[in-house]
C-alpha cells in the first residue's frame, strides 16, 4: 500500500511538472470560469480550490448551488463547491419586495444610527433607493451625492447563536450598521447582492421586537443604489465535510481543468465551453460540459455525484420552483424552473432568468437523476439508494454516476439551459439562435451535444494549445490574461436573430447599469470578435444601424444602447454619449471593411454614416461637457482622447468612401481629419506628453483610441505622438498598471491593452501587460475579471464579468492586420 501512495503522488509531482514544462496558464485566476452560456446563465467559482467556496453566479455573486463529489468505496470526497446551509430571507431587500424607510439627504446630527434616534423629520421612502433611470430595483429615485437611511424592522424572536448575514449593495462608498453597531465600510466601491457574516455582538443586539438597520452612501458619480436586508441560516447536516485535495487548476480559453487527489485516486475534471466564433449554431449551443478522468492504482468502486439547486433557474432562492426528472432518447435529464414562467418578465442588472429550465443531463447507461430536498438526495447518495420515483419534497437535482475502476475511468454529464425566449426586439420576443426556426428542441440540442462530444472536445483541445502556443509569443503574461478573457467576453452576449434575418449579438452591461447592446461595450470588445469573425462585430451593430434607419432613433448620432437586458426596445440609457458613439461606429465599420477587404457593409449603411461623420465634423474637435465611455469619471468636456476618436471616426468615414469609389467625398473628409489632427496636436500638447483636456496643462490621460491609427494605417495624426505618449506612460505607471489619467489612480484594464499596443517594441508592450496579469494574479476581489481596478492596491473600483476584456486581443489584431 505505502508503494501505492508513492508511485501516486510521483505521478501527481510527474503531471505537475509536465503542465508546468507545456506552459498551461499558472495565473491565479481572480475567479475560475466554469459553465458560461449567456449573460444570464454563467456560473464561477471564486477561490482558489474548487470546493473552498460555493459556485457563484458571475454578475450577482449569489451561489449557484453545484456540489460535486467522488466516493472511493466508502470515502466521499468533495471536489467542487461547499455544503451550504440553506440561506432564508429574514428581512427582504428590495430585490424581493420594498422595504419602507426613513431617509435624509442632508448630514444628520447626533448618533443617526442608533435605535431610538428620533427621524420623525426624515423623509418616509422606499428601498431600494437609487437613480431610478438606470437602476431597475430602485423604488425611491435617489439622485443626490449622499444619502443616509434608517430602516425599522421586526424580529418574530431573537437569532442568538445562529448565522446571519448582511445582504447589502451599494454604489458607490457605503457603511452599514444595526443598532448603533457598525457591520463593514465598504471604502470606495461598488457592490450588489454581497453579504457579511454578523459578528456576536451585533447578533446580541437583535432582539425580538424592533431593530433598525441603518446606512449611509456616497454617490461620486453616475449612478447611485443602496439596499440593505437580512438571511439566517436554516439547520441541516453535513454529509460531505471530507475535502478532495487539489493539485492544480488550469484555465484555458474553452476548458477550466483540474485534478484532485481523493486518497490516492486521481480525478481530473474538466468544464467545457465550445465556443468556437466561427461555427455559429454551435457557439449559440446553451450546453456546456462537465468531463471527469478517475485513475484507480488498485480496483475500487467508484461513484461521481453531481447536486444543482434549483437557483439556475430562478432569480432568488425564494420564488418557487418546479423540478422533474425524466428520460428520452438514451438520455436521462433532472429539470428545473420556476413555476410562474414568467417569460421576458424581469430585466435589469444583477438579476437572472427566472423563465425557461435548467437542465442536468447524463447518458442513460450510466446516470441516474433524482429530484428531492439536499438531505434527501445526499442520503441516497450515501446510502446507495434511490430516491423514490424522484417524488421526494424538494427541488434539488442530482445524476449520479459508477463504476468498478481499475486503471482509468472516462465520464461526462452536461449542463444546459433553455430560455424558450431569449430577447425582445423592438416589442417582438425572439427565441435563441439555435432555436430561430422553432423546430429544435432543448432535448435535440442534448442529444447532438453527446452524439458529437470526441469531435467536439478534440477541437476544443486543438483550439486551446494553439491558442497558448500563439499568444504566447507576446509573453506568457499575455496568453494567460487572454485565455481568461475569452470565455468571459463571450458568454456577455446573446446571439438571436432579428425579424429581417440579421444577426445579431446583443451584449449585456453586467455590473454596471444591465443595458443591452451598448455601443461602448462593443467598441472596447470588439478585437476579439474581429480576429475570429467579423460577421459577429456586424452583428453587434446591426442593431444600432436599425434603430437609426428604422426612424426610431431620430438624433443625428449613434445611440448608446437598445434597452436595458433583455429587453432591446429603445435606449434606457439616461444620457447620449453623442461623440463616443458615432466614433465607435464608424471606426468599427472601417475595421470590418478592412477585415473583408470591401467596403460593402457601409454600402449598406451609408446614409446614417454619413450623418454620424458629419456630426463629428461639426461637433468632434474639441467636445462639449459630456459623457464618454469612461462614463464612471463624470461628464466632461475639451476630452483629447474622445477628440481623437472623433477625427479617427471622420477618417474611417473618408476611407470607407475611398473603397466604395468615392473618390471626392473621400478626398474632402480625410482632409478634415488631417486638418484636425495638427489642431489636436497643437492643443493638446504639454511637453513631454498630451493633455487630458485641452484647457488644462499638467493633466494626461492615455490616448488608447490612437491605436486605429497605427492598427489601419491611416495615416492621420503623427507617429511621433504616440512614441511620445507611450514614453510618458512608461514613467506613470504603478504596480498594478497605467492609470487611466492623471485625475484617479484607478484604471480600465482593457484601455491599458490598447495604449500597450501604441508601443512599438514587444519589451515596452509586455512592460505594460505585467502588472495587470499582477493585479489579477494579487487581486482580493475574487469575481470574474475586473475591467475598473485601481493601479496601487490589489482591488477593483467596480464592474465584472464584462464583455470589455475582449479587448485584451487587441495586439492579435494588430497581427491579423499587419499580416494583410
Amino acid at each position: 500500500m505505502k508503494n501505492i501512495f508513492l508511485t501516486l503522488s510521483m505521478l501527481f509531482t510527474s503531471m505537475s511538472s509536465t503542465l508546468a514544462q507545456e506552459s498551461q496558464n499558472s495565473l491565479r485566476a481572480p475567479a475560475y470560469p466554469l459553465i458560461t452560456i449567456d449573460p444570464n446563465m454563467s456560473a464561477w467559482s471564486p477561490a482558489d480550490k474548487l470546493y473552498e467556496s460555493a459556485v457563484s453566479h458571475w454578475s450577482d455573486n449569489r451561489p449557484l448551488p453545484l456540489v460535486g463529489v467522488l466516493k472511493v468505496g466508502n470515502t466521499r470526497y468533495r471536489f467542487m463547491g461547499t455544503e451550504d446551509i440553506e440561506l432564508m430571507s429574514l428581512v427582504a431587500n428590495g430585490e424581493d419586495k420594498a422595504w419602507e424607510a426613513k431617509y435624509t439627504t442632508t448630514q444628520p446630527q447626533g448618533n443617526w444610527t442608533a435605535k431610538d434616534y428620533p427621524d420623525n423629520a426624515w423623509l418616509v421612502g422606499k428601498g431600494a433607493f437609487g437613480t431610478a433611470e438606470n437602476e431597475s430595483l430602485s423604488k425611491t429615485n435617489w439622485t443626490t451625492e449622499k444619502i443616509w437611511v434608517r430602516r425599522e424592522v421586526m424580529l418574530s424572536e431573537a437569532v442568538t447563536g445562529k448565522n446571519v448575514f448582511l445582504e447589502y449593495a451599494h454604489d458607490d462608498d457605503a457603511e452599514f450598521y444595526i443598532n448603533g453597531i457598525k457591520v463593514l465600510t465598504t471604502g470606495q466601491a461598488t457592490g450588489k447582492n454581497r453579504r457579511v457574516k454578523l459578528e456576536p455582538a451585533v447578533l446580541e443586539s437583535l432582539k425580538k421586537g424592533k431593530n433598525v438597520l441603518a446606512a449611509y452612501c456616497h454617490n461620486r458619480g453616475a449612478n447611485g443604489f443602496l439596499d440593505m436586508g437580512l438571511q439566517v441560516e436554516r439547520s441541516g447536516k453535513r454529509y460531505f465535510d471530507q475535502e478532495a485535495k487539489q493539485v492544480y487548476a488550469d484555465v484555458q480559453p474553452m476548458q477550466t481543468n483540474y485534478l484532485f487527489d481523493c486518497g490516492g485516486v486521481k480525478l481530473k475534471v474538466s468544464f467545457t465551453a465550445p465556443l468556437f466564433l466561427d461555427d455559429l449554431q454551435l457557439l449559440s449551443r446553451p450546453i456546456n460540459y462537465i468531463s471527469y478522468e478517475v485513475t484507480t492504482a488498485k480496483p475500487e468502486a467508484i461513484a461521481i455525484y453531481f447536486e444543482a439547486g434549483p437557483h439556475w433557474g430562478l432569480n432568488l432562492p425564494s420564488q418557487e420552483a418546479t423540478s422533474t426528472p425524466y428520460t428520452r432518447d438514451g438520455l436521462v435529464f433532472a429539470k428545473t424552473g420556476s413555476a410562474a414562467q414568467n417569460i421576458l418578465g424581469r430585466k435589469g442588472d444583477h438579476v437572472r432568468n427566472d423563465w425557461g429550465y435548467f437542465y442536468l443531463v447524463g447518458e442513460q447507461s450510466n446516470s441516474k437523476t433524482a429530484v428531492g430536498s439536499a438531505s434527501a438526495l445526499r442520503a441516497a447518495f450515501v446510502n446507495e439508494k434511490p430516491v423514490k420515483d424522484g417524488k421526494q419534497e424538494g427541488t434539488q437535482l442530482s445524476l449520479t454516476q459508477t463504476a468498478n475502476v481499475n486503471g482509468t475511468w472516462k465520464g461526462k454529464i452536461a449542463l444546459g439551459y433553455d430560455d424558450v425566449f431569449a430577447i425582445q426586439y423592438f416589442d417582438q420576443n425572439l427565441r435563441p439562435y439555435w432555436n430561430r426556426d422553432t423546430k429544435q428542441t432543448i432535448e435535440s440540442q442534448f442529444n447532438a451535444a453527446f452524439a458529437e462530444y470526441e469531435t467536439i472536445m478534440a477541437k476544443v483541445k486543438a483550439f486551446d494549445q494553439n491558442f497558448m502556443r500563439d499568444y504566447q509569443v507576446h509573453g506568457k503574461a499575455y496568453a494567460e490574461l487572454c485565455a481568461l478573457a475569452y470565455r468571459q467576453a463571450i458568454a456577455a452576449h446573446k446571439l438571436v436573430e432579428s425579424p429581417n434575418g440579421e444577426l445579431l449579438l446583443l451584449s449585456k452591461e453586467n455590473d454596471s447599469n444591465g443595458s443591452i447592446g451598448t455601443v461602448d461595450i462593443t467598441y472596447p470588445s470588439a478585437p476579439l470578435f474581429l480576429n475570429y469573425n467579423p460577421e459577429l462585430v456586424k452583428a453587434l451593430m446591426n442593431f444600432i444601424f436599425y434603430y437609426s434607419e428604422s426612424g426610431k432613433w431620430q438624433k443625428p448620432f449613434a445611440a448608446h444602447d437598445v434597452g436595458t437586458y433583455p429587453i432591446a426596445n429603445g435606449q434606457t440609457y439616461g444620457g447620449d454619449m453623442p461623440v463616443e458613439e458615432s466614433g465607435n461606429m464608424l471606426i468599427l465599420t472601417y475595421a470590418i471593411a478592412c477585415a473583408e477587404d470591401n467596403a460593402s457593409y457601409a454600402q449598406q449603411h451609408w446614409n446614417v454614416l454619413t450623418t454620424w461623420a458629419d456630426y463629428l465634423v461639426e461637433k468632434g474637435l474639441d467636445p462639449e461637457n459630456q459623457l464618454c465611455t469612461d462614463d464612471f469619471a463624470g461628464h466632461f468636456a475639451h476630452n483629447t482622447n474622445l477628440s481623437v476618436k472623433a477625427i479617427l471616426g471622420i477618417a474611417s468615414y473618408g476611407y470607407l468612401a475611398k473603397m466604395l469609389g468615392k473618390d471626392q467625398v473621400a478626398d474632402r473628409y480625410l482632409s478634415i481629419a488631417r486638418d484636425m489632427a495638427k489642431q489636436w496636436e497643437q492643443m493638446a500638447n504639454d511637453g513631454d506628453h498630451y493633455r487630458l483636456t485641452f484647457d488644462k496643462p499638467g493633466t494626461w490621460s492615455q490616448k488608447y483610441n490612437l491605436i486605429w491609427d497605427k492598427l489601419l494605417g491611416m495615416d492621420i495624426f503623427d507617429p511621433q505622438i504616440r512614441a511620445k505618449e507611450v514614453k510618458y506612460y512608461l514613467s506613470q505607471q504603478n504596480k498594478y498598471g497605467l492609470p487611466l489619467d492623471s485625475r484617479e489612480t484607478y484604471t480600465k484594464s482593457d484601455w491599458i491593452l490598447w495604449s500597450a499596443v501604441l508601443a512599438d517594441s514587444e519589451q515596452d508592450f509586455q512592460a505594460f501587460v505585467s502588472p495587470v496579469h499582477a493585479f489579477m494574479n494579487e487581486t482580493v476581489h475574487r469575481v470574474p475579471m475586473s475591467d475598473w481596478i485601481f493601479t496601487d492596491k490589489p482591488e477593483r473600483r467596480g464592474f465584472k464579468a464584462r464583455a470589455v476584456v475582449g479587448g485584451y486581443f487587441m495586439k492579435m489584431l494588430a497581427e491579423k492586420y499587419t499580416r494583410r
